[in-house]
């Protein structure tokens, strides 16, 4: 442990910076475990497509307060947006034959 008074703060800070980011990876990993989950459970488009916003909207958090990189959240965001679109556009196709 730090010896100066400022080393300690920035010290307590760092922890409780680390605790904060670990919990908004959790969550994003929860979040983007739902929107599969559901895809694979084969639910209504309109849940799905709310899990998706849910999901989108935890990355741009995570991206603006410096969690994660710019191109890992658009990366995250576009392949789940693609599975998304790709399941119900099959749905869709289904549905019309």
């Amino acid at each position: 442990m730090a010896n100066i008074k400022s080393a300690k703060k920035r010290a307590k800070q760092s922890i409780k910076r680390r605790e904060k980011n670990l919990n908004r990876k959790t969550a994003i990993k929860s979040a983007i475990r739902r929107v599969e989950d559901a895809l694979k459970a084969g639910e209504s488009k309109e849940a799905t497509v709310t899990l998706l916003k849910n999901a989108e909207a935890q990355l741009a958090r995570a991206k603006n307060k410096g969690v994660l990189h710019r191109n890992n959240s658009a990366r995250k965001i576009s392949s789940l947006a693609k599975k998304v679109a790709a399941t119900y556009k099959e749905e869709k196709k289904q549905t019309a034959a």
